[in-house]
Parts: structure tokens; C-alpha cells; sequence
């Protein structure tokens, strides 16, 4: 009998209750205990959910108020000394390296002011996660101070009748997706696996004393290109983990190819092995070659990270191949991955098209996907599900909204001259110099200023129909005058008009692009409590009208510094929706290119001539493997970009924008921005400054952290700028933070963005005198 396996569940729940209690509990409106006591239900009903729909391998330890990795620096005690001075509960420690901590002292209570630790892309994800980072003094301990969290969640689970697999991290890929503190610079957290391995054991032997017979032990960095060094980790590391006091291993991968690392793990002593065969169906032989004859093999092959509807009957016939090559009884047929990466529950969508909706699959629809298959390749009878499943393939496949033909007509044109600026750089940065005459040290934002309640409430209302169309452009246009006049006050030379009409960055666009789709309730956690609902293309993309051109111009016609028209690159675009999984990522991302060509253009057109194409993404879609596919990839991406951007004068002033990503400067290079920022606040690494040292263009590293609620003082800034311009040419640089600015309040903002600009000023007189 074929089993079915969860690798993970949405921990959000259907109606954002995780992010609500959360961000109540950092208002102070709610306290620990009630925020605990929202996460046990939200766990509670997850568990029973997969149970009710026959699931038999269900997760534990997949739930987390943050972010799972950084959950185990806490319990593994790699806890950088400056969260340690300051007597937190462990929850307070937990938020405080995710998104720093700065409070005034009380009677009660000393002062706190500390920093978040990085936080990067998980992997090609649009989910981040909080880098672990290791100094030599770094202690490897159980930190039972708020109890055992994937021991105590599995008794959780057991006390209601749940029997679980707890999921943690691997410890080769824990370290090897940190980083040294910046005092330890010299330090390869790889070179700390002796140290981690002890307590990792202890763990297991936790779990396995509480009665878990296995864990389900992720290595996803074993689809990357790892050196050979940490590749001859992996067999001293499990066989380390292996006893008769401890649960048995099955060592799980996704997100691309394993064959690459496949000797480093072929003779380790797990029970079993997990493949992502969505990404890579193609390594199904090899991977199988490696089993010992007890040994399982989980078939992840229900995608984890997109929305469409599983083709069971495809998906069965895979398995059946799997089955042929090991055995029934040693498959398990399972998700390519943790299902948080797609929304919790299609039917709270009422308000999408029955036909494109019948096309979707969310989280809880893919635990009966799941199910069926394994029901299907084990003989029982699943007829009448598996014919509903090929009416709705089928109903996709043939349908008319998939395709536009003057949008393939348009395609067909696309060559290196539309995607090649008039002149080069240093030609149109001579023009641009006369033309805006800006200061030294440039100063602007990324573009969005706070999201108000009282944005959110107006919004809420014009979707309703409860304010008239001229209402909510007259509110609208208050929120505009508001940011300029506050920018012109701070003292900011470049301005932006705020983004008050907009939900979201990919979401604003697509809602007016032909070829998207819109959920109501499809939300998925990006960071922390930041959650996201990403559009889906289920079509061919066009635009029907201008986007963004009311809004800038109006900003416009009310200042004389110049203001950044603000869009979003077609990469983000695409790796911020849902992305068709029936043309290639090519064709979506040069559709989007040409659909944003016509807005810059007619954003130039009106007046605007400093504008933003914001791609925070582009890092994001590279492949993980080195290679043909990667640098095809890097080729369409900027190829997209440009065609987007390309069709416009010399002294129009192009900006773009990339965060939370380790970027090669050469990526960036490709695109031909008059002007990037990146998000540089949470880099302590020195090298990362020398990477762009010889960027051609100009550059503004983000100099806070905007998703920290602490304000840097003037000095703080100034301290960083010192560092940059040890590296960078005073000549080329901008002063910016990190990122937009949409989900700070309006004190943090308005105090930040003075002492910023207050930096550049300083940097200013010296360097002019």
C-alpha cells in the first residue's frame, strides 16, 4: 500500500490569524499568552485537516510565529551576543533577531536597541528566511528556556490523536545557509559541524523518547553546487545521527536536482530519501539507484509551489514508474515540497471565475490530490475523481482566455534594438547631470510611504462601492500631496508621489494587465508577518490602458523636484505571481517586458522622466545550478528589463531596484539602469561593498533597514556611508533606505528619513569643500 506524505502546511491560516495576532502582539494589544494560544489553534487545525482528508504522513515543528530557521538558531542557542544582554522571554529574542527591537526604558524595563539579522530569499522563493549567523564564541545548546518547540509540538499533536513526523532542518544545510558574524569573518560556519552535531542528537533522542519513529531531516541545499568539502560532510554528519535511541532519518531535498551531489549522499544510514520530481522528473533513475532495498523513496510530485491542478492521471503514471523500480511498499507519494509556498484553501475564493477557478489548486485541494494518487496507484478505485480531474486539464488546455494572438504577433518582433538604449551610459548620465542638476549624494526613497488604516479603510470602500470613483481619487490625491509635502520638508531631492492607490506591488499591476487572475483570500507568507497575494497568469499578458500615468502626473504638477514614476520589472511580475506552467518563463517575462514598455512610455510621455522599474526578483528566478539554463535565464531577464525600459530618450533617468538577494553586480550590469538601489543595511561583509566597486552606473546602497521598526540616528548613517565610500566613488552614490516604506508608521518614518538626509548633507559639505 502506497503511503501520502505532507512535507509541510501553510502555518498562516485561511484568514491571516497568524499575522493578525502577531503584529497585535508587538502593539502591545494582546499578550503572550493569547498569541501562543492563536498558534496552537492554527497548528490544531491544520493537523486535523490533513488527518480528515486521509493524509498518513502528516509534519509537526512545520509551524512557526517567524520563520523556521530562525526558530532553530533559537532553540540551538546561535544567538548573536547583542539579543542577549537585555533579559527577553525567548518569543521577544525570536522577534528581536527578526526584526530588530528599539524601545525606550520604563520603570520595569531597561532600554533596547538592537539590530534584525539578515534575511534573504529562501532559495528561488519568494519566501525569505532569517540567515543564521556564527561567530567563534557561538555555544551549540538546547535552549530549553520556552520548552523543546518540535518535541513539544509533536506531544501537542499526539495529545490530540495526530501522530505526526516532526521536520527540521538538516544540520549540513543550516550551516552551510549561514553565515560568519562580523567579527568572525574568518570563520566557515561549515568548519562548525562537530559542534552542532551533538545537540542535534539530543534532540533526535528527544523526539524519539516522546515516541517520534521518524523525522523528516530537509537538505535542500543539496540541489546548489557544492564544493566538494562540504559535499564529504554529509556521510560523518548522519552517520553521527544514527542509534537505536534516536528516530530514523528520511532526508529530504526539493526545488531542482540532486544528481550533481548524488555520491555524497548514496551510503548515508537514513531510512529513506525525498525527490522533487516536478522540478526534475528526469533524475527519477539515478536517485532510485541509490536505495538499499529498505530504503523508501518519497515521489514529491505534487507541486509545492504553484497553484494548478495536479494532472493525476499523469502524476499516477509517474509514480507507477516509481513503484516498478522499488517496490509499492517502499513509495511514498507526496508534495514536491512544504505547501507554504501556495495559499491555504481555494474555497475561500468567491469571487473568481468558475471556469479559471476549477483550473486551481491550493493547499488543502493538494492534500486530496495527494491522497488520490496514492489511492490510484495502490488499486483502489478513484475513477470519478480522477474524470473531474481531466474535464478541468482539459478545460485549460482548449480554453480561449490562455491565449491572445496580436500579444503573440507583438512577441515576434522583439530584437536587439528595441531592447538597447540610444547611447551608453556616459552619455546619457551627461545629459541627465544638466538636465535635473541634483546635489552630491542624491537623496530619495524606493517608493511607497505608510499604508494607513485610513488608506486601507478608503480602499476597502471604493471596492465596495461605497465611495463614487471621484471620492476616493480626491482622497487619493490628499495621501499624494501629504508624501510630497512631507518629502519637500525632510529635504529629499528626488521624490516619489507614495503609492497610496495600491495594494501591492505585483498585485496593483496585474489587476490592470489582461492575462491575470485575482484570489480574495490567496495569501502567502513572504517574511515574517509580511503575507502576499500574488496575481496568477493564466494568459497572455497585455495592457489594455495606463497603469500608474494619473497618479504621477499629479504628484508632478504639485512640486518642481523631479518625481519617479514607480513600476514593477517584469521579472518581479512574473516570480511574484502564480506563473503559467504551460508556456515558458521567457515568454511570460517579454510579454510583461512589452506591457510595461507601453507605461514607460507613456509615463515620458506626461512628463514624468525619472522612473523606477523596480526588480527585486531577478535574483530570485535564477536558476540554482550553474550552467546553460542559468545564463539563458540571465539573458531573458535582462532582456525583458530592457525591453521595458529601452524606448526612451537619453535625459529620461531609468532606476531600478534589488533586495533581499545576494546579487552578482554583473546581473545587475546587464539591465543598463541609469541608476540601482539594493538593499545593503543588514551586509556586514566588506567584500560585499568591494563587489561594486567597479559598477559603471550609479548606485544607492540602502543605508536602514525598513522592516525594522528602530530609527538609525544621523551618526548611524553617517557611520555607514563611511564605510561605503571607502569603496565606491562619492560621485556615483545615492542615499536611500533598503526598501519602500509601506509598512512603518509615519513617526518611525518621518525621524529616519530626516537623520538620513541630515547624513547626506554632512557628506555633502565635506566633500564639496
Amino acid at each position: 500500500m502506497v503511503q501520502s506524505s505532507i512535507l509541510g502546511f501553510p502555518r498562516i491560516g485561511g484568514q491571516r490569524e497568524l499575522k493578525k495576532v502577531t503584529e497585535s502582539y508587538w502593539q502591545g494589544k494582546v499578550t503572550v499568552d493569547e498569541l501562543l494560544a492563536t498558534g496552537k489553534q492554527l497548528r490544531a487545525h491544520n493537523w486535523k485537516l490533513q488527518k480528515d482528508a486521509g493524509v498518513e504522513i502528516i509534519p509537526s515543528n512545520d509551524f512557526s510565529y517567524y520563520d523556521q530557521v530562525l526558530d532553530l538558531s533559537l532553540l540551538f542557542n546561535a544567538i548573536p551576543e547583542r539579543y542577549t544582554k537585555f533579559d527577553l522571554a525567548p518569543i521577544d529574542v525570536l522577534f528581536a533577531m527578526g526584526r530588530g527591537l528599539q524601545r525606550k526604558a520604563t520603570e520595569s524595563t531597561a532600554a533596547v536597541d538592537v539590530t534584525a539579522l539578515e534575511m534573504v530569499k529562501w532559495f528561488d522563493s519568494n519566501y525569505h528566511y532569517v540567515r543564521p549567523t556564527f561567530s567563534h564564541s557561538t555555544e551549540f545548546k538546547l535552549n530549553t528556556a520556552a520548552g523543546i518547540k518540535p518535541v513539544d509540538e509533536f506531544n501537542e499533536a499526539k495529545a490530540l490523536g495526530v501522530h505526526t513526523r516532526p521536520v527540521i532542518l538538516g544540520p549540513v544545510s543550516y550551516l552551510y545557509l549561514g553565515k560568519a558574524d562580523k567579527d568572525s569573518l574568518d570563520l566557515e560556519p561549515i568548519s562548525l559541524l562537530e559542534k552542532v552535531l551533538p545537540v542535534y542528537k539530543e534532540l533526535l533522542a528527544k523526539l524519539k523518547e516522546a515516541g517520534a519513529e521518524q523525522v523528516q531531516i530537509d537538505e535542500p541545499i543539496l540541489v546548489l553546487d557544492l564544493p566538494e568539502a562540504v559535499q564529504a560532510k554529509y556521510q560523518a554528519a548522519y552517520d553521527a545521527l544514527v542509534g537505536a535511541d534516536l528516530p530514523e532519518l528520511v532526508l529530504t531535498t526539493y526545488f531542482g536536482d540532486v544528481r550533481p551531489n548524488l555520491s555524497a549522499i548514496s551510503k548515508l544510514p537514513v531510512a529513506g530519501f525525498h525527490f522533487d520530481f516536478v522540478r526534475v522528473p528526469e533524475q527519477l533513475d539515478e536517485v532510485a539507484s541509490i536505495l538499499t532495498d529498505k530504503q523508501t523513496l518519497s515521489v514529491g510530485i505534487v507541486d509545492g509551489r504553484n497553484i494548478w491542478k495536479t494532472n493525476l492521471t499523469k502524476a499516477s503514471e509517474f509514480v507507477q514508474k516509481a513503484i516498478e523500480k522499488v517496490g509499492a511498499d517502499r513509495v511514498i507519494v507526496a508534495t514536491s515540497s512544504s505547501l507554504l509556498h501556495t495559499p491555504v484553501d481555494l474555497e475561500n475564493e468567491t469571487k473568481l471565475d468558475p471556469v479559471i477557478k476549477d483550473w486551481f489548486s491550493f493547499a488543502t485541494q493538494k492534500l486530496g490530490e495527494i491522497v488520490t494518487i496514492a489511492k490510484n496507484v495502490s488499486g483502489e478505485d478513484v475513477s470519478e475523481a480522477l474524470a473531474a480531474n481531466a474535464a478541468s486539464i482539459k478545460s485549460r488546455t482548449e480554453s480561449s482566455i490562455t491565449t491572445n494572438p496580436k500579444v503573440q504577433e507583438r512577441l515576434a518582433t522583439i530584437n536587439e534594438s528595441l531592447s538597447t538604449r540610444k547611447v551608453p551610459f556616459p552619455e546619457r548620465l551627461a545629459v541627465q547631470k544638466a538636465k535635473y542638476n541634483l546635489p552630491l549624494f542624491p537623496t530619495t526613497t524606493i517608493g511607497s510611504f505608510p499604508q494607513t488604516k485610513d488608506i486601507r479603510v478608503n480602499r476597502n470602500k471604493f471596492a465596495k462601492g461605497t465611495i463614487t470613483a471621484e471620492e476616493y481619487e480626491t482622497f487619493i490625491n490628499k495621501e499624494i500631496e501629504t508624501v510630497i509635502r512631507f518629502q519637500e520638508e525632510v529635504g529629499l531631492d528626488v521624490l516619489v508621489h507614495g503609492e497610496p492607490e495600491r495594494n501591492d506591488m505585483v498585485q496593483y499591476f496585474g489587476e490592470q494587465l489582461e492575462g491575470f487572475a485575482f484570489t480574495t483570500n490567496g495569501w502567502v507568507q513572504s517574511y515574517g508577518s509580511r503575507y502576499v497575494r500574488p496575481p496568477i497568469i493564466v494568459g497572455d499578458v497585455s495592457r489594455p490602458k495606463a497603469m500608474t500615468v494619473k497618479e504621477s502626473v499629479y504628484a508632478q504638477s504639485i512640486t518642481k523636484a523631479p518625481v519617479k514614476g514607480m513600476l514593477s520589472g517584469p521579472i518581479t511580475c512574473l516570480r511574484w505571481s502564480f506563473p503559467r506552467d504551460d508556456v515558458s518563463g521567457k515568454v511570460q517575462a517579454l510579454q510583461l517586458g512589452l506591457a510595461l514598455r507601453d507605461e514607460v512610455q507613456d509615463l515620458e510621455a506626461a512628463g514624468i522622466t525619472v522612473i523606477q522599474v523596480d526588480e527585486p526578483a531577478i535574483r530570485e528566478g535564477l536558476p540554482l545550478r550553474a550552467g546553460k539554463e542559468r545564463s539563458d535565464y540571465l539573458n531573458w531577464a535582462a532582456q525583458s528589463f530592457r525591453v521595458a525600459t529601452s524606448g526612451v530618450a537619453n535625459d529620461t533617468q531609468i532606476h531600478s531596484h534589488f533586495c533581499y538577494s545576494d546579487l552578482d553586480p554583473n546581473h545587475i550590469k546587464a539591465l543598463d539602469a541609469d541608476v540601482v538601489s539594493i538593499e545593503f543595511s543588514k551586509k556586514d561583509d566588506p567584500n560585499y561593498i568591494q563587489e561594486f566597486s567597479d559598477y559603471p552606473n550609479h548606485i544607492g546602497l540602502g543605508l536602514f533597514d525598513i522592516h525594522s521598526p528602530r530609527i538609525p540616528s544621523k551618526e548611524e548613517f553617517v557611520t555607514r556611508i563611511e564605510e561605503i565610500l571607502k569603496v565606491y566613488p562619492a560621485a556615483n552614490f545615492w542615499v536611500n533606505p533598503d526598501c519602500g516604506l509601506k509598512t512603518r508608521g509615519w513617526p518611525e518614518v518621518r525621524e529616519s528619513l530626516t537623520n538620513m538626509v541630515e547624513a547626506a548633507k554632512f557628506f555633502r559639505a565635506k566633500y564639496e569643500n
